[in-house]
């Protein structure tokens, strides 16, 4: 999601604008609550039009995603209030979307809402960590088994594909697209699965996940793909119990790497 002239613009609404026509482009890179407004207006209109095949995310879900975001990215940092205003002003959008994604958060897990004092990004303590990643050991080397008893040349590719992203990410050092590419990983062996009810649980826990990985990129990025590689190995391969194995090596070693850097934390707190 991109961020010009203080208007949220995402690749969902630059598309929808292109295929409306010139108006709608034209309204949005003019920027500001009018224009915005406008083009929305005229996106909305046409998207109605489309087929029933096609998706469109609310304006809530966007600026839900972007908040999401930044949480992930520690640029909204731990702890930090959030005031609606602000939010709003820096996004380009009313204080309802900004509202009804605090309440969407708030159910995530990432913000705590406290009655007459307000919203904040939500502390990742060491023991809501630890809780985090004894599920994780129990729930991914599952997903990893079955994703090797359920193996087929399209699972094993796109696995391969996120494997060749992430490469390139930790080689550039780009610790937020890592991240990413951290979560797609093992959102993509979850699917490998082939279990509705693994991928239903899967999901809210990467994310937090995610957020335990953004504070130990640097320094678990390399290990991290080195680590997928060879969970891929053992899942291309079939190999039910070498991929449950290598899993919960890996869960494993991303708990002792949390675990360290929260020491450190704790024994420098203005580092």
């Amino acid at each position: 999601m991109g961020l010009r002239g203080g208007v949220v613009r995402t690749p969902g609404v630059m598309n929808a604008a292109r295929a409306c026509g010139s108006p709608a482009r034209e309204a949005l890179r003019r920027g500001g609550r009018r224009a915005i407004k406008t083009g929305l207006y005229t996106i909305s209109r046409h998207m109605t039009e489309l087929t029933l095949g096609a998706t469109h995310r609310t304006l809530r879900d966007e600026v839900t995603s972007e908040l999401r975001r930044r949480i992930l990215s520690g640029e909204l940092a731990q702890g930090e209030r959030l005031v609606e205003d602000r939010l709003a002003g820096a996004l380009g959008v009313s204080r309802n979307p900004v509202r009804e994604s605090i309440r969407v958060l708030a159910a995530e897990g990432f913000i705590e809402v406290v009655p007459r004092l307000g919203a904040t990004v939500a502390r990742l303590s060491a023991e809501e960590g630890e809780e985090l990643f004894d599920v994780r050991m129990a729930i991914e080397g599952l997903a990893a088994r079955l994703a090797a008893r359920k193996r087929s040349p399209s699972s094993a590719e796109r696995l391969r594909q996120v494997l060749d992203q992430a490469r390139e990410a930790v080689d550039g050092g780009r610790l937020e697209q890592v991240a990413d590419l951290n979560t797609a990983f093992h959102l993509a062996v979850g699917e490998a699965a082939g279990n509705s009810y693994l991928s239903l649980m899967m999901k809210p826990m990467l994310l937090r996940a995610q957020w335990v990985f953004s504070q130990t990129a640097a320094a678990r990025g390399p290990h991290s793909w080195s680590e997928h590689l060879s969970m891929y190995e053992a899942i291309a391969a079939g190999d039910e119990d070498e991929a449950q194995a290598r899993a919960t090596a890996h869960v494993a070693a991303a708990r002792r790497s949390f675990l360290a850097a929260v020491d450190r934390t704790r024994k420098h707190p203005n580092d």
